[in-house]
């Protein structure tokens, strides 16, 4: 007998789901039945990539943390239980090296993808832990394990403290029934590849992971038992393995 969880129903939240990764999520729970909202700083950007779909949008910074728990709120109000929540905001600068990055771009990076990430840790899993479920996937990067020269000095440092958080995160909320996912892609096939220095071309980046790829991954976890987890998981092309 098939005994594999059903997420018909579940109430999803992907903040950083306009592009990318996030809206692959987003629309990969969509597909399960999922009730999905995804959130990000540009409303009008939300609203044009989930055009024709039952997903719903809501505008949200998540450097800002009066932003971020005023989202935390509607969402309770009126989607209802978080029970799952994604975060995959992220951003980087093209000039990324010490020799050329400015400190200003540094501290942006820094607060959109450590900062946002403890925002909204901080903000959800209080109640998750109180109600004794939830289920995080904290998107990082495989520079969140390994440094990799091409995503450069604020991107690789951010990623690195963002695998901190959801590493904590877990350590804190796995007794009360809350797991947290470190989700670390290799080189994506995503608009976050306009900003390197040199963007890469068409045939590169159509042997990269894709979102889909992605999004397959996490909703296969997302379906497992309530008593196991899967703490991290690594999916890289076949040109970069991780051994």
């Amino acid at each position: 007998m098939d005994q594999t969880p059903s997420l018909k129903d579940k109430n999803v939240l992907v903040i950083g789901g306009g592009s990318g990764i996030g809206l692959g999520i987003a629309k990969g729970f969509a597909a399960e039945g999922c009730q999905v909202v995804i959130a990000g700083r540009t409303l009008a950007k939300l609203e044009a990539a989930v055009e024709g779909t039952a997903i719903k949008t809501h505008p949200c910074d998540a450097a800002n943390r009066s932003q971020v728990a005023a989202l935390h709120g509607w969402f309770l109000k009126e989607i209802g239980t978080l029970d799952i929540l994604v975060y995959c905001a992220g951003i980087n600068v093209p000039k990324r090296n010490f020799a050329d990055v400015h400190p200003d771009d540094f501290d942006n990076v820094m607060k959109v993808n450590t900062t946002g990430a403890f925002n909204v840790l901080h903000t959800a899993l209080p109640d998750m832990r109180k109600r004794g479920d939830g289920l995080i996937f904290n998107v990082v990067s495989l520079a969140g394990i390994q440094n990799v020269q091409l995503a450069g000095v604020p991107y690789a440092a951010s990623k690195m403290a963002q695998t901190t958080l959801g590493t904590f995160a877990n350590l804190e909320a796995l007794p009360d029934g809350v797991r947290v996912t470190n989700v670390y892609p290799g080189e994506t096939n995503t608009p976050l590849l306009d900003d390197r220095p040199v963007p890469p071309p068409a045939e590169k980046r159509a042997q990269m992971v894709t979102p889909e790829d992605v999004a397959l991954m996490v909703v296969s976890i997302a379906k497992l038992p309530k008593h196991t987890y899967v703490p991290e998981i690594v999916i890289t092309p076949t040109y970069m393995p991780r051994f």
